[in-house]
């Protein structure tokens, strides 16, 4: 890891970036015709990092490191083949089941929100795909990723276990209660939005951590938060800009 992260701006952003949920889906399998001539992938992920690396908006400069694990991490891996094409560009992408796979900025920002480091333990919340597992797994020790439709979460399961992401937990279950036999974390990353910061998930982040949210009641009312648990235990958090999300779902 470098010793040196960019500075995190404290200010909301007036523009607004579409999110989207990874918590429902399906990808293309692992071994299927997306990835027969890899090669030919590696052009696209270096113009999708350039892209991505000039869209920062406000004060949030994106995490080199994260860049380039977004240039390795093949996204073409986790699309249907129906979307293969449009793999490396900076939008979401359905992944059926009425969701989709996020724009690939705004997973560079969350994982650059989240600050994973090596000796870090990390909770997604919405495997999905599986996408975004493996960008924090690049950059994290552990990754303990939920789902809650089973089988999305088995086939992101094999897919992540193939691409050779043994550092990667999954698990079948409602996100708003995260997985607090494994924690606590030192982060938490949501990739579905929730009315409010779910108390169960503030309880599994450890102090120094940081838990990455979209908080709002609608597509449109939302703001992707930054929610920092000092050593103290006292709460901070930080709006960071507008964007539109999923529901989180469950029984809650």
């Amino acid at each position: 890891m470098s010793p040196a992260r960019p500075a995190l701006s404290r200010r909301r952003f007036r523009r607004g970036v579409y999110g989207c949920l990874i918590l429902l889906g399906l990808a293309c399998a692992p071994g299927s015709a997306s990835d027969r001539d890899p090669a030919q992938y590696d052009a696209r992920r270096r113009a999708m990092v350039a892209e991505i690396g000039q869209h920062a908006p406000g004060e949030t400069p994106l995490d080199p490191e994260v860049l380039a694990v977004m240039g390795k991490v093949p996204r073409h891996r986790f699309v249907p083949s129906a979307q293969i094409e449009y793999a490396y560009e900076n939008r979401p992408l359905s992944i059926g089941h009425g969701q989709t796979i996020s724009q690939p900025y705004i997973v560079a920002l969350m994982t650059t929100l989240a600050r994973p480091e090596r000796k870090h333990k990390v909770l997604e919340i919405g495997t999905g795909s599986g996408y975004q597992a493996a960008v924090l797994a690049e950059l994290a020790g552990e990754v303990y990723s939920m789902e809650i439709i089973e089988p999305l979460g088995a086939q992101a399961a094999q897919r992540l276990r193939l691409l050779g992401y043994g550092n990667v937990r999954t698990r079948i279950g409602d996100g708003y209660y995260g997985w607090p036999e494994a924690g606590p974390f030192d982060a938490i990353v949501v990739t579905a939005a929730a009315s409010s910061v779910p108390p169960p998930l503030i309880r599994q982040l450890k102090p120094g951590g940081r838990l990455v949210i979209p908080v709002g009641g609608s597509f449109f009312t939302q703001t992707l938060m930054l929610v920092e648990k000092r050593p103290d235990g006292r709460i901070r958090t930080t709006q960071i800009l507008p964007v539109s999300f999923v529901p989180l779902t469950g029984e809650h």
